[in-house]
């Protein structure tokens, strides 16, 4: 790279941003991050990597220590409660196709501290506490303006700008003029418990999906945790299904105990299905959640967009060697289609078939996966698609 290049200007320092510095930091391409954050989250957000995700993320040498933090889990489920009759689905199926044929259970700020460690130990640049404020370009740069925590003004010159700035994005407006979809109906409450499901639940994973009579639920087992996904019951109302005694009686419904359920966290979220029209303007660029959000049932947006940074990094890589920059429009076929028909979709399709209430359809649909989940063929053929594994395959064949 001539050592005049303007460095790539990113904006974001999640999964997605500092993927994306790795990636250029690898390739020996200048960057910097603009994160408005003055220091890395540790809410829960994203707590599952799929397959294909932990190879791409072994290339950059932080697959090991993330699977050193995280929860291995060779299978997930779904599950009717109480009776426990189950479909289990078991990834070796595709110990073929990827060097780690689990998913893993970790938060996403784990990896974040991994690959911002990584990424300033490198010699990058992090700019944390710097707030995106206004995006300018011309047919040879970028131009950020930013506002610094003590409230200072600064500017930032960039070959390229990519918007990783997440789902209340500062940089979608100016590359996106739609961003269509739909907010669904429920509110998902999540709450998190040490309690030890897993001794009281028979045949329990580490990832399950429940239906309950008139409802359903979801248990995801971290290291140290449990996340516990409910949904207000029949008429309550959002304000009383989080109230202690709310959640206490739905988790004694999931596992009757003596002992309470120690309840650490409590959060309420609205799910969205959206998408921009276009990922790309000029010299800026969207990734992850800025151009894409979908249900998490699945846990498949973090791992989508840790893919469009794979995707998008590349490209750049190829046009800063030469390519014209018209191949950006590339990256927008592969990875908007993808996310669109696969992700979006298939996460639609997961979230439909939690929320159906007919006890015989849903008899149906348990039935139906059961019989996937015996027939070798289909169970692979179901896990490279679920794993994202078909979706990356589909996108690298778009020309």
């Amino acid at each position: 790279m001539p050592n005049s290049l303007k460095p790539v200007v990113i904006a974001g320092a999640g999964p997605v941003g500092l993927t994306a510095a790795r990636l250029l930091q690898e390739r020996g391409i200048p960057f910097l991050v603009l994160e408005s954050e003055a220091e890395l989250p540790d809410d829960l957000r994203a707590s599952t990597f799929h397959p294909p995700t932990l190879d791409m993320l072994e290339t950059l040498g932080a697959a090991a220590p993330l699977i050193a933090k995280g929860l291995i889990s060779p299978t997930w489920q779904i599950r009717m409660h109480p009776s426990g009759d189950r479909a289990v689905f078991d990834l070796a199926a595709i110990a073929n196709d990827t060097a780690h044929p689990y998913r893993l259970q970790c938060t996403q700020s784990t990896l974040c501290r991994i690959l911002l460690a990584q990424v300033v130990e490198r010699g990058g640049t992090v700019h944390m506490g710097t707030k995106v404020e206004a995006v300018e370009q011309s047919d040879d740069g970028v131009r950020v303006t930013a506002t610094t925590a003590d409230g200072e003004t600064e500017v930032f010159e960039g070959s390229f700008l990519i918007g990783a700035d997440g789902s209340r994005s500062v940089i979608r407006d100016t590359v996106a003029s739609s961003f269509d979809g739909k907010t669904y109906p429920e509110t998902t409450i999540l709450a998190t418990t040490r309690f030890p499901f897993e001794e009281h639940l028979p045949g329990l994973s580490n990832v399950n999906y429940v239906w309950k009579e008139g409802g359903t639920f979801s248990l995801l087992r971290l290291p140290d945790l449990w996340r516990c996904s409910l949904y207000p019951d029949g008429d309550e109302t959002i304000e009383d299904a989080t109230q202690p005694a709310s959640i206490a009686r739905k988790l004694q419904e999931i596992a009757p105990s003596n002992e309470p359920h120690v309840v650490e966290e409590i959060r309420p979220y609205r799910i969205h299905m959206r998408i921009v029209d276009n990922y790309r303007k000029g010299r800026i660029v969207l990734a992850g959640d800025a151009a894409h959000l979908n249900s998490p049932s699945g846990g498949m947006g973090m791992n989508g967009g840790i893919h469009d940074a794979f995707e998008l990094v590349a490209t750049l890589a190829e046009i800063l060697d030469g390519a014209p920059i018209e191949l950006l429009d590339r990256y927008t076929r592969r990875r908007r289609r993808i996310a669109e028909q696969e992700i979006l979709t298939q996460a639609d399709r997961n979230r439909a078939r939690m929320q159906e209430r007919a006890p015989e359809r849903r008899r149906e649909m348990l039935t139906e996966l059961q019989r996937i989940a015996d027939d070798p063929a289909k169970m692979r053929e179901h896990l490279l698609r679920t794993s994202m594994i078909t979706g990356l395959r589909q996108a690298g064949e778009i020309a």
